[in-house]
């Protein structure tokens, strides 16, 4: 029997054992989500009630920011902190086959682009980074980062992997150009299942199985992504939720995110079962904007460097350590991501120059945003961020835009703020110089 001594001495080694455990991290990530997509950012007819809860128990942003308006340089970015023109994957890694109509045999893709171009393996990845901190690591859903063996998830920090690596597949035959592109590992397999309910399956049995080991999961899903699919007639969801929308313009887009939303609030469940809560931050994300359709008050969507092309939804929650309910308008962007991580954990961040900061403070309301500027680049069209002022100079548009007045970008500038516009350019060639000055990465020609 313990004496009282030996009891407060437990029980105090206990506490700080409890204070000093490193969290749980699940960082979940839709794609093609866009700014007013789901229930509790302005649209009712969106069924969302999982995702809601994690805004309700948590905080969220309304100025959140991807480094690209498309998946595959924005995820870049997400895995490594940096802009995607510093890492050097700052363009789609795709083929160029139209409607995905062309049939590859296993050779023809084996030396195609989606097969053959990646992420440059001398970049430090979020896995690598969580890993080093005494992790257990998990990356299910769509890694989109480069399909050969070099450019997978076990070969960059992550202890386990279930996905497909390029950008986008059939949800049900888990194809792309006919070719099988469900992994397990580095190796392909072959299920049955709707790709959202698999990777649901996977990301609650990682959790589970991590036991009393801190866990960061990377959970990319492709929905509520347009499938690459031959039969672009062919129903892509189940009609479980199909039929939650009969007579809906956009059945088959809202089907994808109330079928998101089950996996996120399985995952969330899990979290809850083990006693996890106050031990896991869960931060719910985009890639980029949506395809136009409901992108809020913003102008534009997915591919355009427009607010609607790359400000996008973010969710944060941490019983204990993130206030609930609350609403931040700060300024902020995936680039912080992986510093805050890695400010959570106690893990070391890389040895390398990082475009974000630790967000944690601001998630706490303990402090304002650090961010005040940002930058973006596709091919030929710019655009640059410095506190509320917004330039743009794109094949589809340009002007100069106040955004704490203007976050629609209706109203151009540019001949009454001359000062203002010549100081945005200038800010963006400098941004530029400073990426060409790093040392090249990736596999793409510069433009």
């Amino acid at each position: 029997m313990l004496t009282r001594r030996q009891w407060l001495g437990a029980a105090a080694a206990s506490t700080a054992a409890a204070q000093t455990r490193k969290p749980n991290i699940v960082l979940i990530v839709a794609d093609d989500l866009g700014y007013a997509e789901l229930g509790c950012t302005g649209d009712p007819s969106i069924h969302s009630p999982n995702i809601d809860a994690i805004a309700a128990e948590g905080v969220r942003f309304t100025d959140f920011c991807v480094s690209w308006p498309a998946c595959t340089p924005s995820r870049s970015s997400i895995l490594t902190g940096r802009y995607a023109q510093r890492n050097g994957l700052y363009e789609m890694i795709r083929n160029n086959e139209v409607n995905y109509k062309h049939v590859f045999t296993e050779d023809e893709y084996a030396v195609s682009p989606e097969m053959t171009l990646g992420l440059d393996t001398r970049e430090t990845t979020i896995g690598q980074a969580m890993k080093s901190g005494g992790y257990r690591t998990g990356a299910i859903g769509k890694w989109d980062s480069g399909r050969a063996k070099r450019y997978l998830p076990l070969q960059r920090g992550f202890d386990f992997f279930y996905g497909f690596a390029n950008t986008g597949i059939d949800y049900f035959n888990h194809e792309r150009y006919g070719v099988p592109s469900m992994f397990r590992g580095n190796e392909r397999v072959k299920e049955e299942g709707h790709a959202t309910d698999l990777f649901q399956r996977e990301a609650v049995r990682f959790i589970r199985d991590s036991g009393d080991r801190p866990f960061f999961l990377y959970l990319p899903f492709n929905a509520p992504h347009g499938a690459s699919t031959f039969d672009k007639s062919a129903p892509q969801e189940t009609p479980k939720y199909l039929d939650r929308f009969k007579g809906d313009k956009r059945q088959q887009f809202k089907a994808w995110v109330a079928h998101l939303d089950d996996a996120v609030g399985a995952v969330t469940k899990q979290v809850r079962d083990q006693g996890l809560d106050r031990d896991t931050l869960v931060i719910f994300t985009s890639d980029n904007g949506g395809t136009g359709k409901s992108n809020g008050p913003l102008r534009g969507g997915k591919g355009r460097l427009f607010e609607g092309g790359y400000r996008v939804p973010m969710i944060a929650r941490w019983p204990g350590r993130i206030p609930a309910g609350r609403v931040f308008n700060e300024f902020a962007s995936t680039l912080e991501l992986l510093p805050t991580f890695c400010a959570a954990s106690g893990t070391a961040p890389q040895r390398v120059k990082l475009d974000g900061f630790n967000l944690l403070p601001v998630l706490e309301g303990k402090a304002k945003s650090g961010r005040s500027e940002m930058f973006w680049q596709a091919k030929r069209d710019k655009a640059a961020r410095s506190g509320p002022w917004k330039w743009i100079e794109a094949s589809y548009g340009k002007g100069l835009f106040d955004l704490s007045k203007d976050p629609g970008e209706t109203r151009d500038l540019s001949s009454e703020k001359p000062d203002v516009l010549a100081s945005m350019r200038a800010k963006w060639s400098a941004w530029r110089k400073e990426m060409d000055d790093s040392e090249p990465r990736g596999p793409f020609r510069d433009y």
